[in-house]
């Protein structure tokens, strides 16, 4: 009986606790990137976009750097992964607004849905797309005035200044590397091929 409860808790640990082996330095340089990331958009929207225009800093942006700057290492963050997923996503996100404007459930739930199938063909899976493709059609005004340009601002450029904190802060410390590439041994191509006939 006490064997049996030992192992009901011990498999409890695992499934609710998971230690995480994040250094704290790691928690530093993932600070100070989020921070210069997202200060540095903040800063140009505050100071050089009047009231009016001011959508430079959008929420999906939040998302993005949890992954870029906390998560260094995964395929969501690299930034093929970033700067294809928010842009598609966009683009998808202002396209179902532009042939459904006046139906939100209807266009909210077609720019969601059709971005991820888009990130994943394209292969450029990015989750904060899908809050980019969102933004695109929810009735805030601004963004929907933008049409196709929000694609490129305030999607491209913010994301553009995340890669670039990325890149600056995610390779300054050892052990922690950006763009994280995946080294592939000389059987990795051929296990790929028998898996597919199969």
């Amino acid at each position: 009986m006490r064997k049996h409860i030992r192992r009901r808790l011990r498999h409890t640990k695992y499934i609710f606790y998971q230690e995480t082996l994040v250094d704290f330095k790691d928690h530093f340089w993932s600070f100070l990137g989020a921070f210069f990331g997202i200060g540095l958009i903040a800063f140009l929207q505050s100071q050089h976009l009047t009231e009016i225009e001011n959508v430079f800093l959008i929420g999906s942006f939040g998302a993005s750097s949890v992954l870029v700057y906390g998560a260094v290492n995964s395929p969501l963050a690299q930034p093929r992964n970033l700067i294809g997923g928010h842009v598609l996503s966009a683009l998808v996100g202002v396209t179902a607004y532009k042939f459904l404007p006046d139906i939100l459930w209807l266009n909210a739930s077609i720019a969601v849905a059709s971005s991820i199938v888009v990130m994943q063909i394209t292969k450029t899976m990015h989750p904060p797309g899908g809050a980019t493709a969102l933004i695109a059609v929810l009735p805030a005004g601004k963004i929907q005035a933008l049409g196709y340009w929000y694609a490129v601002s305030p999607v491209m450029s913010g994301v553009l200044i995340l890669l670039l904190m990325a890149l600056i802060f995610n390779n300054i410390p050892k052990g922690r590397k950006y763009p994280h590439h995946i080294k592939q041994n000389k059987y990795f191509h051929m296990r790929r091929m028998l898996k597919r006939k199969h």
